[in-house]
């Protein structure tokens, strides 16, 4: 802007020196004035456009050309074209990188993108929460400060981790497991693929631990069926009656133990799956507390006292099928467990905001407190002996769960070793009518 108006100033100085001077010839002077004029103007104008450009082109992007004639107003059109053009570029390039960034953010893992020196220029949510990253305060950080597993620096220095992801577990994050791949991407950059696999991880322990508890459950009963038919078929000739009798009626109580542990796996398999949601029947409860109570009175065979208590909402919305099994798990579990004389009583009553609660109450041999968080785990089994002798399959708790889950409700569980249980299933007030 200096340098203009220095031009400016000098071209008027000059203009007014010849003016003035005697360089011309009186009859020549006034043609030379006005030719001197004339340039002087022309030299004007060319400085007042030279400064219009500039201030222009100092402003905001996106601001109009300036307005003028001839080559000048073909210099600005060519000026406004181009600029035109490029806002439509970087508009074009805004969109595509903001479409980018939303498709990554859809996807179901963590995505980091690094650039040569191996800083982050930009990770979406996912690996945000993968790595116990923040993007506004970790962006431009290099992740080697960041995450320091040996491990992790190895795979990285590898030239060849184009190959099997690495299974990272990371101190920010702790108790996570990670699945991580990196690949080249543009101009020396790094895209660095994060997905968290603790729960395939966890359902691939569960499934080996099902697999391996079922082949155990069934091998038991099996063996025992097999041993006791073989026996009495080599004895059958000289073996009294009463004895074959008792051994076909072993195998056949082990058989019946198979039965219902292979049902028991069916039901709690339909619970899990994405089964439809259970039916919205309209129980009478007292009717199916009933039910429950002449069943197990049955598997008592006199040697409990079993009372019922009734003081809640008469009707209960759900499966019927279902939440009877789910009534019956916990009371015969109450059955099994309370030595013979004990107490054992089924109570259902209001709970607080309308809701309802179906209690078991037992005075049997009690659960020790680090016991009570895995009670409902499939096969889980305080004491295996005991279990087995009681007859129990180790699925009831876990089948319980699954109903009671599926209709909104709670199981609730209080015991102390020998001074009894209860075990309560809690229901919310949408499923409870007067």
């Amino acid at each position: 802007m200096n340098a203009v108006l220095r031009e400016l100033l000098t071209a008027i100085a000059l203009t007014a020196l010849a003016a003035t001077s005697g360089w011309f010839a009186a009859g020549e002077r006034g043609a030379a004035i006005m030719a001197l004029a004339g340039v002087g103007f022309f030299f004007l104008r060319q400085l007042w456009l030279v400064l219009r450009l500039i201030h222009w082109a100092r402003c905001p992007l996106g601001t109009p050309t300036p307005s003028a004639s001839g080559a000048w107003g073909a210099a600005f059109e060519a000026l406004h074209q181009r600029g035109r053009l490029a806002s439509a570029e970087r508009e074009q390039a805004t969109q595509e990188l903001d479409r980018f960034r939303r498709a990554a953010e859809a996807l179901p893992d963590g995505v980091m993108i690094l650039d040569g020196h191996r800083a982050i220029e930009w990770m979406n949510l996912h690996a945000e929460a993968c790595l116990g990253l923040k993007s506004s305060v970790d962006t431009g950080s290099r992740i080697t400060h960041l995450l320091r597993e040996p491990e992790f620096l190895d795979y990285l220095d590898s030239p060849d981790h184009r190959g099997a992801p690495l299974e990272l577990h990371t101190q920010r994050n702790p108790g996570r497991s990670l699945q991580v791949q990196a690949a080249p991407f543009a101009a020396g950059r790094t895209l660095l693929l994060v997905r968290d696999v603790t729960q395939l991880q966890k359902l691939a322990t569960m499934r080996r631990d099902f697999v391996a508890n079922v082949s155990h459950e069934l091998k038991t009963p099996l063996t025992v069926t097999l041993g006791f038919v073989e026996t009495a078929q080599e004895a059958l000739h000289d073996t009294p009656p009463a004895d074959i009798a008792h051994y076909l009626q072993t195998a056949a109580d082990q058989a019946r133990r198979m039965q219902q542990l292979i049902e028991d796996l069916l039901t709690l398999s339909a619970l899990e799956t994405d089964s439809p949601p259970p039916l919205e029947d309209r129980i009478d409860v007292a009717a199916l507390l009933e039910d429950v109570r002449q069943e197990i009175s049955t598997l008592s065979g006199g040697r409990h006292r079993i009372a019922l208590e009734i003081a809640g909402p008469a009707w209960l919305l759900g499966s019927a099928r279902e939440l009877r099994s789910a009534f019956a798990n916990l009371a015969g579990n109450a059955v099994r467990y309370t030595p013979q004389g004990g107490a054992i009583t089924l109570h259902w009553s209001a709970e607080g905001a309308s809701g309802a609660r179906f209690s078991v109450h037992d005075n049997g041999i009690g659960i020790a407190r680090e016991h009570l968080p895995r009670l409902t785990e499939r096969f889980y089994r305080v004491d295996r002996g005991r279990s087995r002798e009681a007859g129990g399959t180790g699925l009831g708790l876990a089948i319980v769960k699954h109903v009671l889950e599926r209709h909104q409700a709670v199981l609730q569980i209080d015991s102390e070793p020998g001074r009894g249980s209860v075990f309560s299933a809690v229901f919310p007030p949408h499923r409870v009518q007067s």
